[in-house]
């Protein structure tokens, strides 16, 4: 096998994972424009009282708002990055704020949370 013949098999075998690791989150249309959605498609929010990198929602408020939750050796992507929640799970976050699914979204493009008590938006790209 010559050097040319071994060079495209490596650089496949080297991209493929890449390829193959997909965002947290990607861009979906919803009535409100352009937001961030789960590999599902549901809206994704933000929560006000969030410190930067760190989630101030647990416990009921984690029931009514899923934390978008990360895998043990998921790895942080460009503006996407991982937290520490206090019971231990790992949270996906956006520019530093963790991100949340809401409830009471039953379908694609449902964006029912936005706004709820003044703290809740949907997650912009």
């Amino acid at each position: 096998m010559t050097f040319r013949q071994l060079i495209l098999p490596l650089a496949l075998a080297v991209a493929l994972p890449a390829a193959l690791s997909a965002a947290p989150a990607m861009n979906g249309k919803s009535p409100k424009g352009t937001i961030l959605t789960d590999s599902h498609s549901m809206s994704l929010y933000t929560f006000a009282k969030d410190k930067q990198a760190r989630s101030a929602c647990n416990g009921d408020c984690a029931a009514k708002w899923p934390p978008l939750t990360a895998k043990p050796g998921d790895k942080p992507e460009g503006r996407f990055g991982i937290i520490a929640r206090d019971d231990g799970a790992l949270q996906w976050t956006y520019k530093g704020k963790p991100l949340y699914t809401w409830v009471k979204d039953t379908k694609s493009g449902d964006v029912s949370g936005d706004g709820v008590k003044g703290v809740w938006h949907l997650a912009r790209p």
